[in-house]
């Protein structure tokens, strides 16, 4: 069996990224969005709050599968790259006035540059390997940002406070519901270019490396140079989605971007399903809401319940969401064709 494809329910195969299922369709796609847009208007702030949260985490774990599903490199650093981007705004909002919506590409600017250049001594690493070096990234950095000769930029372990936006053109809505929908937009558009991204050269080259990087040498695509922009543009991502975890939390603090939350995003993008780019904020649901399921089940026990509950998804779908979509799309190819057969 070759290596894009993996063995499922016995002998029926998924593909690694199929490239027309690696989004949704067209009309699915259209009743999320109506959904996305038209749920804050009957839900309380809180709820919104949350809402923005996933979409955010969901972009996060976007940039993470773009690495490991498109690229097949394994990283437990992203939490250091969400980290700077989320600094990258507070410093630029809290001491130099900056506008909260030019923060956004500056800081994917600043941690594209960190990514590709943590890319440049990870080539030598790949697997486990490369994955401990970034964790070793996601350890460190939280000690870096209380460093002393720092603390008049980043606060040390006091933080930053972080001011949330007003709505503009003075339009009739809480900051809550404006930041929701003002992140909507920022996820959508990075959503589109990461589907465009993996299906233009780039992210074939990406996909050659992931499958067998020898052959992939072989055929002329300069391993190197893309290994280190797939590691640039996953930390780039990463970094806006930080600079709206930021606003939307309005804090930011060393001991927010611990390890903990480089494991939250690695397990979303788990349960989402690898290469599946809508999984990702399937994912972000289950990192989000499950944990205070648990809780709502067992107060003393809820690490216990978490557990299970993660092992039962892990067990049943082995692959994550992306499994249980194919599933669904292959039932409806077959009642269409079952519907069709007789008539043809």
């Amino acid at each position: 069996m070759s290596a894009a494809e993996e063995v499922v329910e016995g002998h029926q195969a998924v593909e690694a990224v199929p490239k027309r299922a690696m989004t949704l369709g067209m009309g699915t796609s259209l009743v999320v969005l109506a959904a996305l847009i038209i749920a804050p208007v009957f839900v309380k702030n809180f709820i919104i709050f949350q809402m923005t949260m996933l979409l955010i985490y969901g972009l996060a774990v976007l940039a993470l599968n773009i690495l490991t599903g498109g690229s097949g490199q394994f990283s437990l650093g992203q939490s250091a790259f969400y980290a700077v981007g989320a600094y990258t705004t507070a410093v630029l909002m809290e001491h130099f006035n900056v506008n909260y919506a030019l923060t956004l590409p500056i800081a994917g600017v600043v941690c594209f540059g960190f990514g590709f250049l943590f890319g440049q001594p990870a080539l030598r690493l790949s697997g486990v390997y490369l994955a401990l070096a970034t964790f070793a990234l996601a350890t460190a950095m939280p000690q870096l940002l209380k460093l002393n000769f720092l603390e008049h930029w980043t606060g040390g372990v006091q933080g930053l406070v972080v001011t949330k936006p007003d709505a503009p053109f003075g339009l009739k809505m809480s900051q809550d519901m404006w930041l929701y929908y003002f992140t909507l937009v920022v996820v959508i558009g990075i959503y589109i270019l990461a589907v465009n991204l993996l299906r233009s050269r780039s992210g074939r080259a990406f996909m050659a490396i992931r499958d067998n990087e020898i052959a992939a040498s072989a055929m002329g695509v300069d391993v190197a140079l893309y290994k280190t922009l797939a590691f640039g543009v996953s930390a780039a991502i990463t970094g806006v989605a930080g600079s709206l975890g930021a606003i939307a939390v309005q804090f930011v603090a060393p001991d927010s971007y611990t390890i903990t939350l480089a494991i939250s995003l690695f397990l979303g993008m788990v349960v989402g399903g690898v290469g599946w780019l809508p999984g990702s904020f399937v994912g972000a649901t289950f990192i989000i809401f499950v944990p205070n399921m648990a809780e709502s089940i067992s107060k003393g026990l809820s690490g216990a319940v978490f557990g299970v509950l993660l092992f039962l998804v892990i067990y049943l779908v082995p692959h994550g969401a992306r499994q249980i979509a194919l599933h669904v799309k292959r039932k409806s190819w077959q009642r269409k064709n079952d519907q069709d057969g007789p008539t043809g």
